[in-house]
């Protein structure tokens, strides 16, 4: 057990949690803030202070980015693990998220603007995985309902700040501009680091050292990580000097074919050379449905930064409220606050009904849960499919609630399937590839950003073809949680006695 001091000051837990909390606060505003802003601000007029580029390379560059955060959170663990320590980590990650953010306000290029994002996905995947794992570390020994407790805390400071972001943020933007409104996720996250630092003494030594690695696997750790930078320093300067061009709906495909490739292969070495019993084999194989699951879930879902985003800014009535801004309407941005309102509203009751179920020994297996949170994303998809059928038939636009009802339904579904997806999978992998197959679980989450910013950037605003898109996603929800539902007793059945 570590030194932290456990007087009882935050919620009635040791002040390090309150350091954990806070930064994670200021870095979800941070990352919420950006991301409600991203699309609406490269697909604006120049006039407008956009950059003016086309629905499809808006969505590829949104699709790369968010995808490249999750996935940057494989190294960013070992990172921490074997080089940083946990607590290096998070501050080199926070630096770099505000150092990416502060790029993005500035009156500069699309260069620079992309280099700024890469800047940001390579803080966010050295802060994100690191921070949760120093949650943990601080509550070593500790009684399992009590980090359970602390884990709950801690995620409300994460839905705090993607609550508050896009109102923030997102207002700066859209009324004053865009790049006032990344300059605020800047300074966000620069509250945080100046808040980590200040009140890091309460974390003891928690996340000071990284795990036990000898000095010349640390040094050739070290050289591994000097040849990453170096390498990316190098293809930024060459796309810089014009060396060569690069297209970010084929960067997209090739970074999308890239992490299909590494799924598979992993998955297929794992059962085949990973030396696992029969029994593990079938929970690896329960794993990989509920990785592709996972995958087509958050395809859907994170739709909210592209396709959502545009939606509420070109097809929605925003009237209410609207004679505060000069516009007549309030920001589009608004509505991305509202995932973070029903998650904080639901949650408890979720909890509750797993629970309630599981005394009555009638709680769903987690195959039947991912299948109902993707029928949840499918049943929101229907709600805008028949707006987008209203707003061609009336040739106007749609009140709130449409988009609204949509996201309480994906929020539902989130929550049967993502905390679901992450319990299980530390439950189900065997003990020796816990932590690579919870990177495959991140993997499945970056594939569904990517993916999610291509189709956004494919429908783009044109309600015409929205009524045939929509459609294609509720087939997608609703035919993979249906096969979810048919194929969830054998799966249970394969899961052994993990439930």
């Amino acid at each position: 057990m570590n030194d932290t001091t456990t007087a009882a000051t935050f919620f009635g837990h040791p002040r390090g949690l309150s350091t954990l909390f806070f930064t994670e606060f200021f870095e979800r505003f941070s990352y919420y803030g950006m991301r409600a802003l991203l699309v609406l601000f490269l697909t604006a007029t120049v006039a407008n202070g956009g950059l003016g580029v086309d629905d499809a390379t808006a969505g590829s560059i949104y699709g790369i980015y968010a995808g490249a955060v999750y996935l940057f959170a494989l190294p960013g663990g070992w990172v921490a693990d074997r080089l940083l320590g946990t607590r290096r980590s998070i501050w080199i990650g926070g630096a770099l998220i505000a150092i990416g953010n502060l790029l993005l306000a500035l009156p500069a290029s699309m260069f620079v603007f992309m280099v700024g994002l890469l800047i940001i996905a390579l803080g966010t995947g050295l802060l994100k995985p690191n921070i949760s794992a120093l949650v943990g570390e601080l509550y070593e020994g500790k009684p399992g309902a009590f980090r359970d407790a602390a884990f709950s805390i801690f995620y409300m400071g994460i839905n705090l700040g993607g609550l508050l972001a896009p109102l923030v943020s997102g207002t700066v933007g859209e009324m004053f501009n865009f790049r006032y409104g990344f300059l605020t996720a800047g300074l966000a996250m620069l509250l945080g680091l100046v808040q980590f630092k200040v009140t890091g003494h309460y974390l003891g030594s928690a996340g000071l050292t990284p795990k036990s690695t000898t000095d010349a696997e640390r040094t050739a750790g070290f050289r591994w990580v000097w040849a990453g930078i170096v390498l990316i320093i190098a293809v930024v300067a060459s796309a810089g000097l014009g060396l060569f061009a690069i297209s970010a709906p084929v960067v997209a495909d090739v970074f999308r074919h890239l992490m299909y490739a590494i799924a598979a292969l992993y998955f297929s070495y794992i059962l085949l050379f990973g030396g696992l019993d029969s029994a593990e084999k079938r929970r690896v194989w329960v794993m990989i449905a509920l990785f592709m699951g996972s995958a087509v879930f958050w395809a859907g879902f994170e739709q909210a930064g592209t396709t959502f985003n545009l939606f509420a800014r070109d097809l929605t009535d925003r009237s209410f409220l609207g004679s505060f801004f000069a516009s007549g309407e309030h920001p589009a941005t608004w509505y991305q606050s509202f995932n973070s309102v029903c998650i904080i509203a639901l949650s408890p009751f979720f909890a509750w009904l797993w629970l309630a179920l599981g005394r009555r020994n009638l709680d769903p297996s987690a195959p039947v849960k991912f299948g109902l949170g993707l029928i949840m994303l499918g049943a929101g998809f229907v709600v805008l499919l028949l707006a987008a059928q209203l707003i061609l038939a009336s040739g106007g636009k749609v009140g709130p609630q449409w988009l609204l009802l949509t996201y309480l339904l994906h929020t539902t579904g989130e929550l049967c399937l993502s905390p679901v997806g992450l319990s299980n999978f530390t439950k189900l992998a065997p003990n020796r590839y816990v932590s690579q197959l919870m990177g495959m679980w991140f993997l499945a989450t970056a594939i569904g950003n990517l993916a999610a910013g291509q189709i956004g950037g494919h429908i783009g605003s044109d309600v015409h073809t929205m009524p045939t898109e929509f459609l294609h996603m509720t087939m997608y929800g609703v035919g993979c949680g249906t096969l979810m539902l048919l194929f969830g007793p054998m799966l249970r059945r394969w899961m052994g006695a993990v439930r």
